[in-house]
């Protein structure tokens, strides 16, 4: 039995591959204020920045509802990045060392929830979480420029 349903909307990114990266989020769900977050990470790959936003969006939604009321919630998971969603509902193995840890990480953030579907959403309809990818980047590289 489930408390509610939470969906975050994650979107990772990198400007160049590696480059400076950054991720964002959206999390909604019953008795939450929407919550968006944008935060640039330093150098990275795009799926390092992709895996990021999900494990911080779990960590934010976890640390919104605390741990006993999160272990009884149903997380829904949209990312555009259908490697991190394929690999996320183990249909793709994880051969990446960096994203080992990443995918390690993740696993076990999984298990303070009652349940984490992850869900492939085609880009356009990520557009929020994109936004604050590159608001964070924007930031970033603006903070950077003299």
């Amino acid at each position: 039995m489930t408390d509610g349903v939470y969906l975050i909307w994650a979107d990772g990114g990198a400007r160049g591959n590696p480059g400076p990266a950054a991720y964002g989020f959206v999390i909604e769900g019953p008795g939450l204020t929407r919550t968006l977050h944008g935060k640039a990470i330093g150098k990275a790959t795009n799926n390092i920045a992709e895996y990021t936003a999900v494990i911080e969006a779990l960590r934010k939604l976890k640390g919104l509802l605390g741990s006993a009321k999160a272990s009884k919630a149903a997380v829904r998971v949209h990312a555009d990045s259908e490697l991190l969603v394929k690999q996320a509902n183990r249909e793709y193995k994880v051969k990446d060392a960096e994203l080992q840890v990443k995918f390690i990480e993740l696993h076990n953030l999984r298990l303070d929830f009652a349940s984490v579907a992850f869900v492939h959403v085609p880009r356009t309809k990520n557009a929020d979480a994109d936004r604050m990818v590159n608001e964070a980047l924007d930031v970033e590289q603006g903070s950077l420029s003299l």
